[in-house]
Protein backbone atom coordinates (compact mmCIF):
# COMPACT_ATOMS: atom_id res chain seq x y z
CA UNK A 1 0.00 0.00 0.00
CA UNK A 2 1.80 3.53 -1.27
CA UNK A 3 1.37 5.75 1.81
CA UNK A 4 0.29 9.70 1.65
CA UNK A 5 3.48 11.65 2.24
CA UNK A 6 4.64 15.41 3.34
CA UNK A 7 7.71 16.06 1.60
CA UNK A 8 10.07 19.25 2.76
CA UNK A 9 13.68 19.92 1.87
CA UNK A 10 16.41 18.19 -0.39
CA UNK A 11 19.17 16.23 0.29
CA UNK A 12 20.02 13.00 2.15
CA UNK A 13 16.21 11.89 3.12
CA UNK A 14 14.64 11.80 6.65
CA UNK A 15 11.33 9.89 7.09
CA UNK A 16 8.97 10.27 9.72
CA UNK A 17 6.54 7.82 11.30
CA UNK A 18 3.74 8.82 13.65
CA UNK A 19 2.11 7.19 16.36
CA UNK A 20 -1.04 5.46 17.29
CA UNK A 21 -3.87 8.34 16.40
CA UNK A 22 -1.62 10.21 14.61
CA UNK A 23 -0.43 12.06 11.05
CA UNK A 24 1.94 13.26 9.40
CA UNK A 25 1.31 16.67 10.30
CA UNK A 26 1.98 15.86 14.26
CA UNK A 27 5.42 16.14 12.79
CA UNK A 28 4.98 19.85 10.96
CA UNK A 29 6.75 22.46 13.37
CA UNK A 30 9.62 19.68 13.67
CA UNK A 31 9.98 19.02 9.79
CA UNK A 32 10.00 23.06 8.89
CA UNK A 33 13.30 22.69 11.13
CA UNK A 34 14.88 19.45 10.40
CA UNK A 35 13.99 20.32 6.35
CA UNK A 36 16.66 23.34 6.54
CA UNK A 37 19.06 20.78 5.00
CA UNK A 38 18.25 17.62 4.51
CA UNK A 39 15.05 16.47 2.71
CA UNK A 40 11.86 15.11 5.08
CA UNK A 41 9.45 12.92 4.27
CA UNK A 42 6.35 12.68 6.92
CA UNK A 43 4.17 9.65 6.12
CA UNK A 44 0.73 8.78 7.00
CA UNK A 45 0.51 5.11 8.09
CA UNK A 46 -2.73 2.91 6.77
CA UNK A 47 -5.71 3.87 8.30
CA UNK A 48 -4.74 7.41 9.63
CA UNK A 49 -4.36 10.76 7.69
CA UNK A 50 -5.13 10.83 4.36
CA UNK A 51 -3.62 7.15 3.25
CA UNK A 52 -5.63 4.36 2.14
CA UNK A 53 -7.63 2.52 5.12
CA UNK A 54 -7.35 -1.55 5.13
CA UNK A 55 -8.71 -3.99 7.94
CA UNK A 56 -4.97 -5.44 8.36
CA UNK A 57 -3.40 -3.59 10.27
CA UNK A 58 -0.27 -5.36 12.39
CA UNK A 59 3.60 -4.18 12.78
CA UNK A 60 4.61 -6.86 9.11
CA UNK A 61 1.73 -5.03 6.94
CA UNK A 62 2.76 -1.57 8.12
CA UNK A 63 6.28 -2.04 7.90
CA UNK A 64 5.57 -3.04 3.81
CA UNK A 65 3.75 -0.03 3.42
CA UNK A 66 6.25 2.28 4.51
CA UNK A 67 8.76 0.09 2.18
CA UNK A 68 6.62 0.19 -0.84
CA UNK A 69 6.37 4.00 -0.13
CA UNK A 70 10.19 4.24 -0.14
CA UNK A 71 11.12 2.19 -2.96
CA UNK A 72 7.71 4.46 -4.99
CA UNK A 73 9.39 7.87 -3.27
CA UNK A 74 13.29 6.52 -5.16
CA UNK A 75 14.90 7.20 -1.44
CA UNK A 76 17.20 4.86 -1.38
CA UNK A 77 18.60 3.84 2.07
CA UNK A 78 17.11 6.32 4.64
CA UNK A 79 17.46 7.78 8.21
CA UNK A 80 14.02 6.35 9.72
CA UNK A 81 12.47 8.18 12.69
CA UNK A 82 9.34 6.26 14.74
CA UNK A 83 7.22 7.47 17.52
CA UNK A 84 5.17 5.36 19.84
CA UNK A 85 3.44 2.94 16.94
CA UNK A 86 5.50 4.15 14.49
CA UNK A 87 8.76 3.83 16.32
CA UNK A 88 7.69 0.14 16.25
CA UNK A 89 7.19 0.14 12.73
CA UNK A 90 10.52 1.50 12.23
CA UNK A 91 12.05 -1.10 14.25
CA UNK A 92 10.42 -4.09 12.21
CA UNK A 93 11.38 -2.03 8.98
CA UNK A 94 14.82 -1.59 9.84
CA UNK A 95 15.03 -5.35 11.44
CA UNK A 96 13.41 -6.76 8.25
CA UNK A 97 14.91 -4.55 5.59
CA UNK A 98 17.79 -3.45 7.02
CA UNK A 99 19.05 -2.66 3.32
CA UNK A 100 16.77 -0.07 3.53
CA UNK A 101 17.29 1.96 6.77
CA UNK A 102 20.91 3.97 7.21
CA UNK A 103 19.90 5.01 10.79
CA UNK A 104 17.35 4.36 13.27
CA UNK A 105 15.84 6.77 15.56
CA UNK A 106 13.06 5.16 18.05
CA UNK A 107 11.16 8.12 19.92
CA UNK A 108 9.64 7.01 23.36
CA UNK A 109 8.38 3.46 22.27
CA UNK A 110 10.20 -0.14 23.23
CA UNK A 111 10.43 -3.28 21.29
CA UNK A 112 7.88 -4.61 24.39
CA UNK A 113 4.23 -5.42 24.49
CA UNK A 114 2.31 -2.76 26.56
CA UNK A 115 -0.81 -2.08 28.41
CA UNK A 116 -4.48 -1.43 26.42
CA UNK A 117 -4.37 2.18 27.46
CA UNK A 118 -5.77 3.12 24.68
CA UNK A 119 -8.96 0.87 24.71
CA UNK A 120 -11.33 3.20 26.19
CA UNK A 121 -10.07 6.20 23.84
CA UNK A 122 -11.20 3.78 20.68
CA UNK A 123 -14.41 2.74 22.31
CA UNK A 124 -15.53 6.68 22.82
CA UNK A 125 -14.20 7.52 19.47
CA UNK A 126 -16.84 4.75 18.62
CA UNK A 127 -19.49 5.76 20.35
CA UNK A 128 -19.52 9.41 19.87
CA UNK A 129 -23.17 9.91 17.88
CA UNK A 130 -22.39 11.85 14.23
CA UNK A 131 -25.13 13.60 13.77
CA UNK A 132 -25.45 16.62 11.81
CA UNK A 133 -24.85 19.33 13.52
CA UNK A 134 -21.94 17.91 16.00
CA UNK A 135 -20.07 20.56 17.67
CA UNK A 136 -16.47 20.08 18.63
CA UNK A 137 -17.77 21.38 22.20
CA UNK A 138 -20.11 18.17 22.13
CA UNK A 139 -17.79 16.22 20.71
CA UNK A 140 -14.97 16.83 23.06
CA UNK A 141 -18.02 16.72 25.89
CA UNK A 142 -18.46 13.10 24.92
CA UNK A 143 -15.01 12.08 25.08
CA UNK A 144 -14.05 13.68 28.69
CA UNK A 145 -14.77 10.85 30.72
CA UNK A 146 -13.17 8.29 29.30
CA UNK A 147 -9.77 10.72 27.49
CA UNK A 148 -10.05 13.36 31.09
CA UNK A 149 -6.62 15.23 29.05
CA UNK A 150 -7.75 17.91 27.22
CA UNK A 151 -4.88 17.84 25.08
CA UNK A 152 -4.98 13.82 24.19
CA UNK A 153 -9.01 14.58 23.46
CA UNK A 154 -7.54 17.63 20.91
CA UNK A 155 -4.90 15.39 19.71
CA UNK A 156 -7.98 12.38 18.98
CA UNK A 157 -10.45 15.04 17.60
CA UNK A 158 -8.18 16.08 14.79
CA UNK A 159 -8.98 13.20 13.39
CA UNK A 160 -13.10 13.93 13.22
CA UNK A 161 -14.40 15.63 9.79
CA UNK A 162 -16.81 18.04 11.77
CA UNK A 163 -17.56 19.49 7.88
CA UNK A 164 -18.93 16.22 6.18
CA UNK A 165 -22.76 15.96 6.36
CA UNK A 166 -23.01 13.76 8.66
CA UNK A 167 -19.31 14.42 10.75
CA UNK A 168 -17.42 11.44 10.45
CA UNK A 169 -14.08 10.07 11.04
CA UNK A 170 -11.17 10.30 8.62
CA UNK A 171 -9.13 7.15 10.16
CA UNK A 172 -10.30 3.63 9.73
CA UNK A 173 -11.82 3.89 13.37
CA UNK A 174 -12.76 0.58 13.10
CA UNK A 175 -9.80 -1.08 11.77
CA UNK A 176 -7.90 0.72 14.13
CA UNK A 177 -9.92 -0.79 17.45
CA UNK A 178 -10.04 -4.05 16.07
CA UNK A 179 -6.01 -4.05 15.91
CA UNK A 180 -5.40 -2.41 18.97
CA UNK A 181 -3.91 -6.08 20.49
CA UNK A 182 -1.31 -6.35 17.66
CA UNK A 183 -0.52 -2.61 17.97
CA UNK A 184 -0.28 -3.04 21.48
CA UNK A 185 1.89 -6.12 21.24
CA UNK A 186 5.92 -6.83 20.58
CA UNK A 187 6.34 -6.53 16.87
CA UNK A 188 6.74 -10.00 16.22
CA UNK A 189 10.43 -10.75 14.57
CA UNK A 190 12.42 -13.23 12.50
CA UNK A 191 14.34 -15.21 15.11
CA UNK A 192 18.55 -13.90 15.35
CA UNK A 193 16.69 -10.26 13.43
CA UNK A 194 19.58 -7.88 14.57
CA UNK A 195 20.03 -4.10 12.43
CA UNK A 196 24.08 -2.88 12.68
CA UNK A 197 23.43 0.68 11.84
CA UNK A 198 23.45 3.70 13.63
CA UNK A 199 20.46 4.11 16.68
CA UNK A 200 18.71 6.59 18.71
CA UNK A 201 16.62 5.65 21.30
CA UNK A 202 15.26 8.53 22.57
CA UNK A 203 13.00 9.11 25.41
CA UNK A 204 11.09 12.04 27.45
CA UNK A 205 12.40 12.48 30.41
CA UNK A 206 8.83 12.79 32.54
CA UNK A 207 7.53 9.58 30.62
CA UNK A 208 7.66 5.59 31.38
CA UNK A 209 7.39 3.93 27.82
CA UNK A 210 11.56 3.04 28.16
CA UNK A 211 12.30 1.52 31.25
CA UNK A 212 16.21 0.46 32.37
CA UNK A 213 14.94 -2.88 31.67
CA UNK A 214 14.43 -2.47 28.13
CA UNK A 215 17.98 -1.87 27.18
CA UNK A 216 19.52 -5.31 26.99
CA UNK A 217 16.66 -5.73 24.61
CA UNK A 218 17.40 -2.81 22.78
CA UNK A 219 20.83 -3.45 22.73
CA UNK A 220 20.65 -7.17 21.66
CA UNK A 221 18.38 -6.14 18.68
CA UNK A 222 20.09 -3.14 17.91
CA UNK A 223 23.95 -3.63 18.72
CA UNK A 224 25.28 0.29 17.86
CA UNK A 225 22.37 1.87 19.85
CA UNK A 226 22.65 4.85 21.75
CA UNK A 227 20.03 6.47 24.48
CA UNK A 228 19.01 9.81 24.92
CA UNK A 229 16.38 12.09 26.24
CA UNK A 230 14.60 15.10 26.13
CA UNK A 231 14.38 16.75 28.91
CA UNK A 232 10.62 17.99 30.44
CA UNK A 233 9.28 16.36 27.72
CA UNK A 234 6.13 13.58 28.07
CA UNK A 235 5.19 10.63 25.63
CA UNK A 236 4.43 13.81 22.95
CA UNK A 237 8.15 14.67 22.79
CA UNK A 238 8.45 16.05 19.38
CA UNK A 239 5.26 18.11 19.95
CA UNK A 240 6.22 18.95 23.99
CA UNK A 241 9.70 20.06 23.33
CA UNK A 242 10.37 20.57 19.70
CA UNK A 243 13.71 22.62 20.06
CA UNK A 244 15.21 20.02 22.46
CA UNK A 245 13.83 16.86 20.29
CA UNK A 246 15.72 18.50 17.12
CA UNK A 247 18.41 19.42 19.29
CA UNK A 248 19.11 15.46 20.03
CA UNK A 249 18.41 14.43 16.27
CA UNK A 250 20.75 17.23 15.13
CA UNK A 251 23.40 15.22 17.60
CA UNK A 252 22.62 12.21 16.24
CA UNK A 253 21.87 12.75 12.52
CA UNK A 254 24.74 15.63 11.77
Amino acid sequence: MRLRAVELGEGAPLVLLHGLFGQAQNFASVQKMLAAGRRVVALDLRNHGQSPHDAAMDYPALAEDVAETLAALGTGPVDLLGHSMGGKVAMTLALTRPEAVARLVVADIAPVAYPPAFRPYAEAMQALPLHPGLSRREADAALAEAVPSAGVRGFLLQNLDLGAKPPEWRIGLDAIAAALPAIEAAPPLPEGARFGGPTLVLGGENSDYIRPEHRPLFRALFPAARFGTVKGAGHWLHAEKPEGFVAALGAFLG
